[in-house]
């Protein structure tokens, strides 16, 4: 599909679709080119010029000018329409299927709908303003407000769906993209987790163990009991492992360097313990526990670590000086941790930039454990709440905290706002024929009705013989007369004092026809003629 620049203009594609869009333009010029052929053959009065030279020129110009300019083009090809309205034998031609396509070209195209309907109304004006300022039969009339609104609105209509449907799919696999790549972001930020953990774990656990046997091996270094040979091996043992601890030290630093490297802290350390070093810098903190405290998992555990430091770090920095109260309450499988800072008592320091890239974070790790996280003001103050079920793999307790303001994820947003175009297109789509039916469908069918009421058959016609009473053949008339005569027919001398009715010869509503004109005096039959082809 062509794209669009802000000017609703298409922009050129990539230089590998140049072929393929000059051949579907030419294989499109040739089939309206051709449908304007076949209508040349069978009219009845043909004009090379502006049945085929002018209409194949304005298609050449508007079928590849439908790529930059699609309104122009649909602009253009309405005036053969409208060229058609001034033809004398039938203002039907086969351009109208030519306007149909470039309307589904201008749908297609064009993302900016005011600007398509502003076009689409310029082109009924020009051709209803033909009508007018040509003083256009009927027929005419009625087929400026019927056939040609169809050929511009229903096509357009079309076009605008096809581009909605293709700008769907496009989304979606850009939205398909883009959470692959949001997935190997994850990946890669747990394989990171991992490499931390894990230093964490050398450090803690085998490094500890390699310091034991290094204090072990120089206590029995200087054991009276040993060998001189002996104390050399042992000397030899343990500065082996004091070079093997020194190494494993270089490796958790490597291990461990990162943006992740601070996150998870090499020592496990209780609530109890945060808040204690907190009171000591100064913090009025508060920790108040409910329930019986079950056997976390240690990823829960851990999780509730995170929510009470990463609140602290936030009050200390956004709040200095206030009151923090951290309750942990256990209940029916699931922990509850809420912290909350009073008013701070203190201006934050200048400089500091807050932001919320932590609590994005424990949003992400509550979620993660299926929990909820909500944070926001409370009371001049600020809270944070998060719920998670005791163990990991307990059912997900979504709903249990109201979920704070733009928490929605971003393919929820995507779908609220396709759902929204989807239910603003319908409504486009529904209205507009809406309109157009409420509005041009009953007096086009009211037309036809006339239309379809004034014919008199050439044989009631034949067996009509003047001098007769009108009550002798009223049988033989229809209902009522055909009131668009063209000024021609109207011109037609008629006898002195004489009152004349003309009546359509068939049905035919889109072409010529015959007239009957019955002239009357004093309810007898003094003149009846023909009216050969009269082009209403």
């Amino acid at each position: 599909m062509t794209k669009l620049g802000l000017t609703g203009k298409a922009l050129p594609g990539p230089p590998t679709a140049s072929g393929r869009a000059w051949l579907f333009d030419a294989a499109l010029w040739t089939v309206l080119a051709g449908a304007g052929a076949w209508e040349f053959r069978s009219a009845l009065e043909p004009s090379a010029v502006r049945d085929l030279v002018v209409p194949f020129l304005v298609l050449a110009a508007a079928v590849p000018g439908s790529r930059r300019w699609p309104g122009a083009a649909v602009f253009a090809v309405n005036g053969l329409c409208a060229l058609g309205l001034t033809d004398e034998s039938d203002p039907a031609n086969a351009y109208a299927v030519a306007l149909g396509a470039m309307t589904y070209l201008l749908g297609a195209r064009v993302r900016a709908g005011r600007v398509a309907l502003v076009v689409l109304a310029s082109c009924l004006f020009v051709d209803l303003a033909v009508c007018v300022v040509l003083g256009q039969g009927a027929i005419r009339w009625f087929y400026a407000v019927t056939m040609l609104p169809v050929a511009l609105l229903v096509p357009w209509l079309v076009g605008r769906y096809q581009q909605a449907r293709r700008a769907l799919v496009s989304d979606g696999w850009r939205l398909a993209r883009s959470l692959e790549e949001e997935q190997r972001f994850v990946a890669e930020r747990a394989r990171l987790r991992e490499r931390t953990r894990i230093a964490a774990d050398m450090h803690d656990s085998l490094g500890h163990v390699l310091s034991l046997i290094a204090l072990r091996a120089g206590a029995l270094e200087l054991s009276p009991e040993l060998s001189g040979r002996d104390r050399d091996d042992v000397a030899e043992l343990r500065r082996t492992v004091s070079e093997a601890v020194d190494h494993l030290r270089e490796t958790v630093t490597v291990l461990r360097d990162g943006p992740d490297a601070d996150l998870e802290g090499s020592s496990v350390e209780s609530v109890e313990e945060l808040l204690d070093r907190a009171r000591a810098s100064g913090v009025a903190a508060e920790l108040v526990r409910e329930g019986d405290s079950p056997s976390l998992s240690p990823l829960v555990g851990h999780a509730v670590y995170r929510v009470v430091q990463e609140s602290l770090t936030n009050a200390t920095k956004h709040a200095p000086g206030s009151a923090v109260r951290v309750r942990i309450a256990h209940a029916d499988g699931r922990t509850e941790v809420g912290v909350t800072n009073s008013a701070p008592s203190a201006v934050p320091s200048p400089g500091r930039t807050p932001g919320n890239r932590g609590l994005a974070g424990l949003r992400e790790r509550v979620g993660a454990l299926g929990g909820v996280l909500h944070a926001g003001p409370f009371e001049r103050g600020f809270r944070v709440t998060a719920v998670m079920p005791d163990r990991v793999g307990a059912a997900p307790l979504g709903g249990a905290v109201p979920a704070a303001p733009g928490d929605g994820a971003e393919s929820a947003r995507r779908m609220r706002y396709a759902r929204r175009e989807v239910r603003l297109r319908f409504a486009v789509a529904f209205v507009a024929p809406a309109a157009l039916a409420v509005t041009v469908l009953p007096s086009a069918g009211y037309l036809a009705y006339q239309l379809a009421t004034c014919i008199l058959r050439p044989a009631d016609y034949a067996a009509i013989q003047v001098g007769q009473e009108r009550a002798e053949f009223a049988r033989l008339l229809p209902p009522r007369g055909y009131r668009y005569p063209s000024d021609a027919a109207r011109a037609v001398p008629r006898p002195d004092g004489s009152v004349c009715t003309f009546y359509r010869s068939n049905g035919n509503l889109l072409d010529q026809v015959d007239l009957y004109r019955l002239c009357f005096s004093d309810g007898r039959l003094i003149a009846k003629d023909v009216i050969p082809g009269d082009p209403v």
